[in-house]
């Protein structure tokens, strides 16, 4: 039984993986999701359906993906995330290990009807256990930092840039769902959070949805060589 699971998004492709052994949808309370099944750990394409469509931010079943990782005995997960960047600092093409985060559109919970709370946050070890994949091949990561979440599916305005840039780092639509999804279920949780933008209007140039992807493609090499040694690195 695999312990361990990867999250991610279009960051890194799922073809840079090997072949999986094999997959199989996976029926929740929450609705179906397809998990992709390797050696050593349990894929999720987060942007996927049970048939392979894409699907928006504001609409992906976190409940589903994670609770059936919980069902198959998944401990650890890893997520893959595409971000903005809040600072200037931290250009397109840097790589974010986030700390905290901030949630205010509704994020989702498995709670509607019982009465428990959580308290949602990053896996120290998990943290520990990616910057040391990262250090191993000289890779540099900001290690911490907040990350704000948007519902989406539309970008940020530029004065939402500016108020999230006083109190976040980096910008996205989904970690932070993911992330609170996986305390409630008693999952260890970290990600590694690719820059591949600057916020609307922290520099002059226009957000453009090709960039974005070309950058996030050029970043995907140095993701998957970071996610290769925490899988050999971590190999039960």
């Amino acid at each position: 039984m695999n312990s361990r699971a990867i999250i991610s998004g279009s960051v890194p492709d799922p073809l840079f993986f090997r072949e999986p052994e094999s997959n199989e949808v996976v029926s929740t309370p929450f609705g179906q999701t397809r998990i992709f099944l390797y050696g050593n750990f349990i894929f999720v394409p987060r942007h996927s359906d049970v048939s392979g469509t894409y699907i928006l931010p504001h609409n992906v079943n976190h409940q589903a993906h994670l609770t059936a990782l919980k069902d198959r005995g998944v401990t650890s997960v890893v997520a893959v995330c595409s971000t903005g960047s809040l600072k200037q600092h931290l250009s397109p093409g840097s790589i974010v290990i986030p700390d905290d985060f901030i949630a205010l559109a509704d994020p989702p919970t498995i709670f509607a009807h019982t009465m428990k709370h959580a308290t949602p946050g990053f896996s120290p070890r998990l943290r520990h256990e990616l910057k040391s994949a990262a250090d191993a091949a000289d890779i540099p990561v900001t290690d911490g930092g907040v990350y704000w979440q948007t519902r989406g599916p539309r970008f940020e305005t530029r004065a939402e840039i500016r108020m999230m840039a006083t109190f976040a780092d980096i910008v996205g639509m989904t970690m932070a769902s993911e992330a609170t999804i996986a305390a409630e279920l008693g999952l260890d949780y970290a990600a590694l959070c690719s820059v591949d933008n600057y916020g609307n209007g922290l520099v002059d140039t226009p957000l453009a949805m090709d960039d974005i992807i070309a950058c996030a493609r050029a970043n995907a090499e140095k993701i998957f060589t970071i996610m290769k040694n925490y899988l050999e690195r971590t190999n039960e």
